[in-house]
């Protein structure tokens, strides 16, 4: 991670969960963290936290909602006038909905559909933009889930799961683009299986079933996911880690 001290490091849904250990991880490695989330106020706080601890890196904090195009556009322009050019994209920003297939509101899929794929697709144009404009050695690097490389069903999960295999899709046909272009552009897809988060809550808590089945598997911690983001970034130039699954010990899935 020596060769990201005091580059500059974007991470989408930056306010809680798996997005605040990625920002929390990668301040402290040294680098210059913009948290873009909605919930702004909750990564100023962490922000003002590592300072006092005397963190590596800064934390800087853009309010930003993900299923808004000008918000992401103008907090990509905030970061290269304010903090430098983006060397590092972690699309972690996802949301979840209790909706399945059968009875769902659209607006549910909506928001799914609206976050996970369409918003990360524009945070990764704009990186890019900006990574090729400075021919930089760039990293993205995309939350997915592993429920985007198998086909496992929740009874509430709807579209979440279509959403997560469209990413898995977008990862690896980014990859091809890149190498078409001849960029210095690498780009990985982290898909854990269960984690200790706040999605679930966000989506107004879960029923009786979809506690049942998260009982049976064990959870992943965020920090655990933090470090596969340090891991995948930590290896050298030469090596582009496509996909990396992460399960926890015994997991059925």
């Amino acid at each position: 991670m020596q060769r990201y001290a005091g580059k500059v490091a974007i991470v989408t849904g930056a306010s809680a969960g798996i997005g605040e250990a990625i920002v929390d991880s990668l301040t402290k490695a040294g680098m210059l963290v913009v948290g873009l989330a909605r919930r702004v106020e909750r990564v100023q706080t962490l922000a003002q936290k590592l300072s006092k601890e005397s963190a590596k890196g800064k934390l800087h904090a853009v309010q930003c909602d993900m299923r808004v195009e000008d918000d992401i556009v103008k907090a990509f322009e905030w970061t290269t006038k304010n903090v430098g050019n983006v060397q590092v994209l972690v699309n972690n920003a996802g949301v979840i909905s209790q909706s399945n297939l059968s009875e769902g509101a659209t607006e549910d899929w909506r928001k799914i559909l609206e976050t996970n794929v369409l918003g990360l697709c524009v945070a990764t144009r704009e990186a890019t933009k900006n990574m090729k404009a400075n021919k930089t050695e760039g990293h993205i690097i995309h939350i997915n889930s592993i429920t985007g490389i198998s086909h496992i069903y929740f009874p509430t999960a709807g579209v979440y799961g279509a959403s997560k295999h469209a990413v898995t899709n977008i990862t690896e046909i980014f990859r091809q683009e890149m190498v078409a272009q001849k960029t210095n552009i690498k780009v990985s897809s982290i898909s854990p299986g269960a984690v200790r988060t706040e999605i679930h809550d966000a989506a107004g808590g879960m029923n009786e079933a979809m506690v049942e089945r998260l009982s049976k598997m064990p959870p992943l911690e965020c920090e655990d996911i933090a470090d596969a983001v340090i891991y995948v970034l930590g290896v050298p130039q030469r090596v582009q880690i496509n996909e990396l699954t992460i399960r926890p010990l015994n997991s059925p899935h």
